[in-house]
C-alpha cells in the first residue's frame, strides 16, 4: 500500500457502532440519546413499586434461584386494581423477549398494555425476568462483572429459568400455568415446550411473533450484522455483556471523534447503511420491519426502562440460527460440541416433541421482519397440534406488545383464547 496516514484501528468503532445500531428504540435522534443517557429509574424500587402499585394494581416481588444458581426477579399481579383482593384467576406466566424485561408488558398506558389487561380480566397474572436483565441481576457465585455470568444464552434461559420460574408459580397457585412470550420468549417457549419436565407444569400457550427459525428474516441491518460476523467480533474481543446503557457514553465520544476527525466513521456507516442494505434513519423499521402503529411520542418514556442487557453469546446463538436455518443448541464447533454434546453438531430441539394435548394460540404479522411469515409457517408445519392463528398483515414485530390499537386487533382474540382455558386447567 502507498504512504498515507497511518491505519485506523476500527475494531472498537465497529463494537460501539453495533451496539448503537442494535438498540431496539434508537430513532437517530440526540434528544433521544440525551433521555436514555439521563434515565435511570430508582434501582432500588422494583417493578412493582414502579409500574403496578402506582396506578392501584397489587403487586408483590419475588425471587426465584435457577438450577445453575441465577436469581431471578418475579413480580405477581393477582388481580386487577377493581377487583376483590381475596379473588383469584387462572395463573398467567408472561415472558418477554430480547432485550427486554417484565417492564415491556405495562410500558404503555393501562388500557393498552397486555399486563394491566389480563389482570382487570381476572387473570392471576406472573411476570418473568431472566436472567441479565435489570431486574435480574443476581447469582449465588458470580456478579455482573464476572464473564461467568454472562456465559449463557437462549438455551439456558429455556432450560434453567422457565424450569425454575414455571415450577415456583406452580408450586404457588397449585395450577398449571398458561403461558405467554413476545419473540424471544417464544423461542424460549418452544424449546421449553419439547421437554416434559417443563411442558407438564403448562396448560396452554398464547405466542406473539412465534420464533422457532429465522433464517428468511429481512432485517436488514441484523442481515448486514450477520455478514460481517459482528458477533464473532464482539467475543473475539472479550465483550461477553451487551449493555446499551454502560457503552453509551463510550459510544457517543467514539463516534465524535470518528465524524469530526476522519472519514473511518463514515465509511462503516456506508459499508452497513447504503441504499442497498439498511435505512439507518429509521433503524427500528430496519432492525424489526415497518410497524403499523408504534407511538414514536414515547420513546422517551421507554427509554427509562429498556433496553436490558443480554449476554453476547444469547446474540451469537441466534445468529447461528440465522446462518444455519436450524432451530437447535448452542454450537460450540466440532470440539465443543463433543465435550457439550458428545457429538460433532449441536442436537435440534425438535417441534414434534411438543405435545399435541398442549393448546396453542399464535399471532403473527406480515410486516414482521424478524419472524418472516415464511418461518413462522414453517413452524406451524412442524407442530403436530393446529394453532390457532391470528394473522395481522399490517403488524411490524413491535406492534404486537406496543401497537396503541393492539388492544383491539390483538388482545381481545388472546384473551378470548384463554378464558376458554379457564376451568379446564389441571391443578399439580
Amino acid at each position: 500500500m502507498g504512504a498515507g496516514r497511518p491505519a485506523t484501528n476500527t475494531k472498537p468503532l465497529l463494537l460501539l457502532l453495533l451496539l448503537y445500531l442494535l438498540f431496539l428504540f434508537s430513532q437517530a435522534s440526540s434528544s433521544h440519546f440525551e433521555a436514555l443517557r439521563k434515565s435511570s429509574p430508582n434501582s432500588a424500587a422494583g417493578l412493582c413499586d414502579l409500574l403496578l402499585l402506582p396506578f392501584g394494581y397489587p403487586c408483590t416481588e419475588h425471587t426465584v434461584e435457577t438450577k445453575d444458581g441465577f436469581i431471578l426477579s418475579v413480580q405477581n399481579i393477582p388481580s386487577g386494581k377493581n377487583a376483590l383482593r381475596d379473588t383469584r384467576g387462572p395463573p398467567v406466566y408472561l415472558q418477554h423477549g430480547l432485550f427486554q424485561g417484565g417492564d415491556t408488558w405495562f410500558i404503555n398506558p393501562c388500557e393498552q398494555s397486555l399486563g394491566y389487561l389480563l389482570a382487570d380480566n381476572g387473570f392471576d397474572v406472573w411476570v418473568g425476568n431472566v436472567r441479565g436483565t435489570r431486574w435480574s441481576k443476581n447469582h449465588t457465585s458470580f456478579s455482573v462483572h464476572d464473564k461467568e455470568f454472562w456465559d449463557w444464552s437462549w438455551q439456558e434461559l429455556a432450560q434453567y429459568d422457565l424450569l425454575a420460574i414455571l415450577s415456583y408459580i406452580n408450586l404457588k397457585t397449585q395450577s398449571k400455568v398458561i403461558y405467554v412470550g413476545h419473540s424471544q420468549g417464544t423461542i424460549m417457549g418452544l424449546a421449553a415446550f419439547t421437554l416434559p419436565e417443563v411442558v407438564e407444569l403448562i396448560d396452554s400457550a398464547a405466542l406473539l411473533c412465534p420464533i422457532s427459525y429465522l433464517n428468511h428474516l429481512t432485517a436488514r441491518f441484523v442481515r448486514r450484522a450477520v455478514a460481517l460476523h459482528l458477533d464473532q467480533m464482539l467475543q473475539t474481543m472479550g465483550i461477553h455483556q451487551l449493555n446499551f446503557r454502560r457503552y453509551l457514553g463510550i459510544l457517543i465520544f467514539y463516534l465524535r471523534i470518528a465524524f469530526l476527525h476522519d472519514n473511518t466513521g463514515i465509511q462503516i456507516l456506508d459499508s452497513l447503511c447504503g441504499d442497498e442494505y439498511i435505512d439507518c434513519n429509521n433503524m427500528l423499521s430496519s432492525i424489526t420491519g415497518t410497524n403499523c402503529c408504534f407511538n414514536e411520542s414515547r420513546v422517551e418514556y421507554y427509554l427509562e426502562y429498556e433496553p436490558h442487557p443480554s449476554s453476547t453469546k444469547n446474540l451469537r446463538h441466534l445468529f447461528q440460527m440465522i446462518r444455519k436455518g436450524t432451530f437447535a443448541k448452542y454450537d460450540y464447533g466440532f470440539w465443543g460440541n463433543l465435550q457439550h454434546y458428545g457429538k460433532l453438531h449441536p442436537p435440534s430441539f425438535d417441534l414434534k416433541d411438543v405435545p399435541d394435548s398442549l393448546p396453542l394460540w399464535m399471532g403473527y404479522g406480515g410486516l414482521d421482519a424478524l419472524a418472516d411469515v415464511t418461518d413462522v409457517k414453517r413452524t406451524i408445519s412442524e407442530l403436530r397440534s393446529e394453532p390457532q392463528l391470528l394473522y395481522l398483515d399490517n403488524y411490524g414485530h413491535i406492534d404486537f406488545i406496543m401497537s396503541t390499537k393492539a388492544s383491539a386487533d390483538v388482545y381481545g382474540d388472546l384473551i378470548r383464547f384463554l378464558k376458554s382455558r379457564v376451568g379446564t386447567s389441571s391443578s399439580s
